[in-house]
C-alpha cells in the first residue's frame, strides 16, 4: 500500500497495525528489498543437529518404552558431546 503513495497512516489505519510497523518494514524493504524485518537465524543456535535428531528417533523407535535418562545415556555413547535429559 505504501508503494501506491498512500500514507504511512493510511496504511497502518487500513491494515490494523501500528505506525511504527509499517515504517519498519517499508525501511527494510527500501533498504533490502525485502519484505519482512525478521533476521534470518536470528536466536539461540539448535543443541541437536540432524544427525543427532536421526539417532535420538532410531534409540526411541528401538525401545519406545525406555526413559529420557536411559535415552539421554545411549545417545552419549553414539554421539559425541553430552546432552541433558531436558535436552532428549
Amino acid at each position: 500500500m505504501r508503494l501506491a503513495r498512500a500514507s504511512v497512516t493510511k496504511t497502518c489505519t487500513l491494515l490494523g497495525v501500528s505506525r511504527a510497523a509499517v515504517s519498519k518494514v517499508m525501511t527494510a524493504y527500501v533498504n533490502r528489498g525485502k519484505m519482512s524485518t525478521a533476521m534470518r537465524n536470528s536466536g539461540r543456535k539448535p543443541n541437536l543437529n540432524e544427525r543427532n535428531r536421526c539417532t535420538l528417533k532410531r534409540i526411541v523407535i528401538k525401545n519406545h518404552r525406555t526413559t529420557a535418562a536411559k535415552v539421554t545415556e545411549e545417545h552419549d555413547i553414539y554421539l559425541e558431546g553430552p546432552f541433558s535429559t531436558e535436552t532428549v
